[in-house]
């Protein structure tokens, strides 16, 4: 963070401070809400969660280096007082971003937001020094922690932004104001809380009515192939520029395919030129992610050239995303647990079936480890049954639908559209599915572990390299 004295951090968010000796005394390092990782010169943000009260610690962080604590209360040690420390947390980080002279790149979508945030950081990184969100810490807390890492030699914030309802997006945007805003796609995460999928892009279109007008202000890069997302161009006064493989957009692809191992190679076609791209990520679906990051990189001024090798470098920055790790017996694992919709479940189901005929040429099989696909409301029975249907059309050797009544329609959709009922079996936990597959599995196999957060399904993933000698990410 930029070097703020005590007294501007409490002008910033509003507070009074108490018990501080010296009002001009400098915040410097980070900002934390985790007395755990409190370092000297940094503010530790005491929340009151349901389990623990961040003010219970207030002491030990002072002790370990802590400037100050951003409390709800005095405690004794020194302290500046707010009435909301989420709402001072955000205060501040506006206050910080106002001062910087960064450029802020903001994206959302219903998928896909960590993988292409990651990749636009990657690429970013390669112009200037970027800050960027770690994992998908993309929410009213998450946000503003993440812009309090800039300083002042920090020249791009790329930051994603996550919702779970309508006006999500705009606070964040009002909180880290972005002058490049991405939407990947509008698709069916978080169904059941929004209603509909008109209501999921009213949500995301929040991001490009936030950008500044003017040829020289603001841009909305946006997804040609997603109508939701395409339309959303009527709703903001920036420039617009579409990525996708439409022949429309001005980033896209060309001669798309997967190579033998589900990595994709493609042509990368921009106003300005073309060039090669293979991906050392795993799937179809991060062709687009890689466009939308492309044509991030073209507007700050990276050559066609330049952004194509820098994709094809780029890798997997955050955990249980696509981690593709080969153990020495030859058992493929492919833990995409960290999260689960029908977008994404889809996509990942194609990426095992790609892998698959080599697998298939060294006498293996391939295995998709699915669990539940959360939030989506009354469409839940439709969308477990079409994705157990799926992965029986991809040929996906065996399905193992792990947990309650959606795996069960996993397991529904899958038998139904099977021809002899063996394509799936239904597993009640991640015990009994790893028992499963470690009394099965064979050389060669191919095993895909995916399914929505609350799942835990990376237990799976986990159990079968533990042991194993797995060689790491290839």
């Amino acid at each position: 963070m930029i070097a703020l004295t005590l007294a501007e951090v409490a002008q910033a968010v509003g507070g009074s401070m108490h018990d501080i000796p010296d009002p001009q005394a400098p915040v410097g390092g980070p900002v934390v809400i985790d007395s755990r990782e409190v370092r000297p010169g940094g503010l530790f943000a005491a929340f009151r969660g349901e389990r623990v009260d961040g003010h219970d610690y207030a002491a030990q962080a002072v002790a370990d280096g802590a400037v100050a604590v951003l409390a709800t209360r005095p405690l004794g040690v020194p302290a500046i007082v707010v009435d909301d420390v989420q709402r001072a947390l955000g205060a501040l980080a506006r206050t910080v971003i106002a001062r910087l002279g960064t450029t802020v790149v903001a994206l959302t979508g219903s998928s896909g937001k960590t993988s292409t945030k990651d990749l636009i950081a990657q690429v970013l990184q390669r112009l200037a020094p970027t800050v960027w969100t770690p994992g998908s810490l993309n929410n009213e807390i998450g946000l503003p922690l993440t812009a309090l890492r800039a300083d002042d030699g920090t020249r791009h914030l790329v930051l994603e932004m996550g919702a779970r309802g309508i006006g999500h997006i705009r606070y964040l945007t009002e909180l880290t104001p972005p002058r490049i805003g991405v939407v990947l796609n509008v698709g069916s995460a978080h169904l059941g809380e929004f209603g509909g999928r008109e209501q999921i892009a009213q949500a995301k279109g929040e991001l490009v009515e936030a950008l500044p007008a003017g040829a020289d202000g603001g841009v909305a890069v946006l997804n040609a192939d997603d109508p939701l997302v395409r339309a959303m161009a009527a709703r903001t006064t920036a420039r617009v520029v579409l990525f996708g493989e439409s022949e429309e957009a001005e980033v896209r692809a060309e001669d798309v395919r997967l190579d033998d191992g589900g990595r994709p190679v493609f042509t990368l076609r921009t106003p300005s030129g073309c060039a090669p791209v293979t991906l050392r990520l795993y799937g179809e679906h991060h062709v687009s992610n890689a466009l939308a990051a492309a044509a991030v990189a073209r507007e700050l001024g990276m050559p066609t050239p330049q952004i194509a090798s820098a994709l094809s470098e780029a890798g997997t920055l955050s955990r249980w995303r696509m981690e593709v790790v080969e153990r020495p017996d030859g058992v493929t694992v492919v833990n995409d647990a960290y999260n689960a919709n029908p977008e994404s479940m889809r996509a990942a189901l194609r990426a095992l079936a790609a892998m698959g005929d080599a697998a298939r040429a060294r006498g293996g099989r391939t295995w998709a480890v699915l669990g539940e696909m959360a939030e989506l409301g009354d469409d839940s029975l439709a969308e477990h049954d079409a994705v157990g249907r799926l992965a029986v059309r991809l040929n996906v050797s065996k399905l193992v639908a792990v947990g309650g009544e959606p795996a069960a329609w996993l397991d529904m959709g899958a038998k139904n559209e099977g021809s002899w009922g063996e394509e799936s079996v239904h597993v009640s936990d991640a015990e009994t599915a790893i028992d499963l597959l470690r009394s099965q599995l064979r050389p060669g196999d191919v095993v895909l572990v995916k399914a929505s957060r609350a799942m835990g399904l990376e237990r799976v993933a986990q159990a079968l390299l533990d042991g194993a000698g797995a060689e790491g990410t290839r």
